[in-house]
């Protein structure tokens, strides 16, 4: 098998750059397994060692306001509040959130546990709990897995075009982000709370919001008759129909 071969077959997969270069590290990965093994040469490059990584478009970081946030939030049935308050207000990949037990967050030290083979990264984090976060997650039943359903993104994608917005692609994670930078300036704590590189979250999270715009979104509270809010998913066609909305 050769280089050639091997950029064929990635060609003929039509991914997006950043997927391809995913499935170049697994086929790397593979290769090397070989080498080790002595079905293949010491001494010499492997054929997809002798491939590069394609170029990735560094997109534009989409952030809610803390009135979008606040919005949404309000709208949202108990059952969702995890998923999008742990997601606002403490960054943690939707991935990774999927692997945790309610027994990773602790509210008496105020803080979450993301275990080395939860996170993306492989390596262990701690996330703080701010008050407000504390504030949505004490009414919750907090046992068994914080994600109680494989449907729940699908419920808040319906949910924010019930309520004419967008759901951007990580909104919560770089909302996190970009605001606890303006609070904490520092991209280094930032990083390690948010499992990525100081260089990353310098690039891409830095002066996207003021201190002033960070303290309003770590101070969006539940209302008061949060906890009776409801609303009718259909699964079908994966619509949310609000209170007071017209089913069709």
């Amino acid at each position: 098998m050769t280089s050639a071969d091997i950029d064929t077959w990635l060609r003929g997969l039509s991914l997006a750059p950043s997927s391809r270069n995913s499935m170049l590290l697994y086929v790397n990965l593979l290769f090397t397994f070989a080498l080790e093994q002595n079905y293949l040469p010491e001494g010499k490059s492997t054929a997809a060692g002798q491939l590069r990584k394609v170029k990735v478009a560094t997109a534009d970081v989409e952030i809610y306001s803390p009135d979008q946030m606040r919005r949404i939030l309000h709208a949202a049935p108990p059952h969702l509040v995890p998923l999008l308050a742990i997601g606002a207000f403490a960054g943690i990949r939707m991935a990774e959130l999927a692997r945790l037990d309610w027994n990773a967050v602790d509210l008496g030290r105020r803080l979450i546990e993301v275990r080395a083979g939860q996170a993306k990264t492989a390596s262990r984090r701690i996330v703080p709990i701010t008050d407000n976060l504390a504030t949505w997650l004490q009414p919750l039943t907090r046992s068994g897995r914080i994600l109680t359903s494989t449907e729940l993104p699908k419920e808040v994608t319906a949910l924010a075009r019930a309520l004419d917005m967008d759901w951007p692609r990580n909104v919560l994670r770089h909302s996190f982000i970009s605001y606890r930078i303006a609070i904490v300036k520092s991209a280094d704590q930032v990083a390690l709370e948010a499992g990525n590189s100081p260089a990353i979250i310098f690039k891409h999270y830095r002066e996207l919001t003021t201190e002033e715009q960070a303290e309003a979104w770590f101070g969006i509270m539940p209302k008061p008759d949060q906890w009776d809010n409801e609303f009718t998913f259909d699964r079908r066609t994966r619509t949310v129909i609000l209170p007071g909305q017209a089913e069709g």
